[in-house]
C-alpha cells in the first residue's frame, strides 16, 4: 500500500484548525465551497468539484486531536483510502497538522496528482487560518507569491 504524506505548521490554535475539518463551512473555506452532509463521527460528508464529487466516512473525530475519514464514494483510486488528519499543539498560538491519505493500491499517475493536490489544498487550510483567507476549489492554484 502506498501512502501520501504532508506535514505543515499552522500559526494557529489546535481548536480553529479542528472546527475546519469537522464543520461544513470550515471545511468550505479550504477545499470546497460546495460542500454538505453530516460531519460528525460516523457521518457522511460529500464535497463537489464541478461535476464530481467525492464522498468520505466520517471514522474518527478527536477533538481538536485527530480526524480519520474512508473515501466511500469518487474515483476508483480513492474507494477506501484513508485520509487522517493529525493536529499537534506546539504552542499557544501553532500547531503542527500531520497529513496522510493512506491505501492507495499502487503508485500511479493519480497518486502522483492528488499528492500535488493535497500539498495545495493544505496550503490553502494554512492560509485560511494565517490571514483569514484560505484558496478552495477552484481558486487552489491560483496562488499569488507572497509580499
Amino acid at each position: 500500500m502506498c501512502s501520501i504524506k504532508h506535514l505543515l505548521t499552522i500559526q494557529q490554535q489546535a481548536w480553529p484548525v479542528y472546527a475546519s475539518l469537522t464543520t461544513l463551512d470550515g471545511l468550505a473555506q479550504w477545499w470546497t465551497p460546495n460542500v454538505n452532509g453530516e460531519p460528525d463521527e460516523g457521518g457522511t460528508i460529500r464535497f463537489y468539484f464541478d461535476d464530481y464529487y467525492k464522498e468520505m466516512q466520517v471514522m474518527k473525530n478527536d477533538p481538536a486531536e485527530k480526524v480519520v475519514w474512508r473515501c466511500t464514494e469518487g474515483v476508483e483510486e480513492w474507494i477506501d483510502t484513508i485520509i487522517t488528519f493529525q493536529i499537534i499543539k506546539t504552542s499557544e498560538q501553532a500547531c503542527t497538522l500531520v497529513f496522510n491519505h493512506d491505501k492507495w493500491v499502487a503508485y500511479s499517475r493519480m497518486f502522483y496528482q492528488c499528492s500535488y493536490d493535497w500539498a495545495m489544498f493544505l496550503r490553502s487550510l494554512k492560509r485560511y487560518h494565517e490571514t483569514g483567507k484560505g484558496q478552495p476549489f477552484p481558486d487552489q492554484h491560483a496562488w499569488e507569491l507572497p509580499q
